[in-house]
């Protein structure tokens, strides 16, 4: 069983473990927060790399109803607004469809780095976070998104990297319950 402790060892910036101990602390004894629980003025220093799915009509309807303004740099357009599938297009769109799936379907977090997170931006490097959120304490309604693009300094950067998948590789299944904190 993952333990959030070791979730968030995983984690490689700083932003992100401060980002998911805010998330660990919302839920309270909840398996995590609901959108209403989520105060992002808590954590000002990251707001420009916030983002929210809104994933009510479901993910493969899931709209952006919050991008921060450094989701523009990164993403090489505004997407507050924009649909998923407007977003993640070309040959990322699988990566991202597996990656909000997966934390909609399990209702945990996920994390990773990839090369080229949108068409035509192959010479960003994302470090990225996903995290659930649910009103009702089932079922995720909405992923709260943390972006920080690193450096790519040569062409040799793998395509893709998750904790869960690598190029070609089907990730191995998760356990029905995992248990943070």
């Amino acid at each position: 069983m993952l333990s959030g402790c070791a979730f968030r060892n995983q984690l490689v910036t700083q932003g992100q473990r401060e980002l998911f101990d805010y998330w660990l602390e919302s839920a309270g004894q909840r398996a995590m927060p609901a959108r209403s629980d989520f105060d992002p003025l808590k954590v000002p220093r990251l707001l420009p790399h916030l983002g929210l799915i809104d994933l009510r009509d479901g993910v493969d309807q899931g709209l952006f109803r919050l991008a921060g303004t450094q989701l523009r740099n990164i993403y090489g357009q505004e997407i507050t607004g924009k649909r998923i599938d407007e977003v993640f297009s070309g040959a990322c769109a699988a990566y991202w469809s597996r990656i909000h799936l997966r934390v909609a379907e399990n209702a945990l977090p996920a994390h990773g780095v990839v090369r080229g997170p949108a068409e035509g931006r192959d010479h960003v490097v994302l470090f990225w976070l996903r995290l659930p959120l649910s009103e009702d304490g089932g079922r995720v309604d909405r992923i709260l998104c943390h972006d920080v693009a690193g450096p790519c300094e040569t062409g040799d950067a793998p395509a893709e990297f998750t904790l869960y998948h690598y190029p070609r590789v089907e990730p191995l299944p998760l356990p029905g319950r995992v248990q943070y904190g």
